[in-house]
């Protein structure tokens, strides 16, 4: 059964770590989407693969990086895995600037235990660093891979994105025991009411539509095509981390990316260079 990565698993023998079963879904995954990246996207769907795994392997540390982030700032970048940042100024399902330097792909479930600690104990802070100052922009992929009830979790944060609301949608579904209530369409109606939707019987139609059900489905076959095998799983400008890492892992990735974007970025020439609006230096 699929596990939340960093999520405590029993004792395995010899065999092999299995990649988690794909769970019912609106449409059929394509099995050629990996195919469709890119070999870039192969390459690193292997790595990506071998890391979820690494989070959920027993006695394995929920504190230790899954992706080291070193003073060489392309070490363990995949450009390939870079080009799946949307940067769609029109997506109720992110936040930040659209032309961000660094853009963190997130795919997760809202069953998922270390996703609500993620979403808890780091994203704000992530938030208030990088996204409020423009460095940063947060993309979400629905992940569900614990079953109906994740599918359905799922389907209606899309339709709370529908109008504007999606991340207090988010905030509501991973609030402290919120998980354990289940996500049964009364519960889903009443995190909707909480998030701010304003209209409910939009939204409650917004989630049982062929749309949600699409865009559900688009953003699961990009996670399993990328090799996520676990949630959280994360892409900061084409770097795969796996599972609810400490915030200094983050924090080195995003600053990697945004050295290495800023180095790239031509300089302004001219007398004016260097100088505010005033003429002070």
């Amino acid at each position: 059964m699929p596990k939340s990565a960093s999520e405590p698993t029993p004792e395995r023998t010899s065999k092999p770590a299995r990649t988690p079963a794909r769970k019912p879904s609106s449409r059929k995954p394509s099995s050629r989407k990996p195919l469709l990246y890119g070999a870039g996207v192969v390459l690193a769907a292997a790595a990506l693969g071998f890391v979820s795994y690494r989070a959920t392997a027993p006695d394995h540390s929920s504190t230790s990086s899954a992706a080291d982030v070193t003073a060489d700032p392309d070490a363990g970048v995949y450009p390939a895995l870079e080009k799946l940042a949307r940067r769609d100024a029109g997506d109720g399902l992110a936040q930040g600037r659209a032309d961000a330097p660094v853009v963190l792909i997130e795919y997760a479930d809202f069953k998922c235990g270390y996703c609500g600690k993620f979403a808890r104990d780091t994203e704000p802070a992530l938030v208030k660093k990088y996204v409020d100052d423009g460095t940063l922009r947060i993309e979400w992929r629905n992940f569900p891979i614990f079953g109906a009830e994740s599918e359905a979790a799922a389907r209606a944060a899309w339709a709370a994105g529908q109008q504007g609301r999606f991340w207090e949608f988010h905030r509501a579904a991973y609030a402290e025991g919120a998980k354990e209530k289940g996500f049964g369409k009364a519960r889903l109606k009443a995190l909707a009411q909480q998030a701010g939707v304003a209209d409910l019987d939009r939204f409650a139609r917004d989630a049982d539509s062929e749309e949600a059900a699409a865009a559900v489905s688009a953003d699961q076959e990009q996670g399993y095509g990328i090799g996520a095998t676990s949630t959280p799983s994360f892409l900061i400008n084409g770097r795969p981390i796996a599972g609810a890492q400490p915030m200094e892992t983050f924090v080195d990735a995003i600053e990697a990316a945004a050295g290495k974007a800023r180095a790239a970025t031509p300089r302004p020439s001219g007398t004016g260079a260097g100088r505010d609006a005033g003429g002070a230096e």
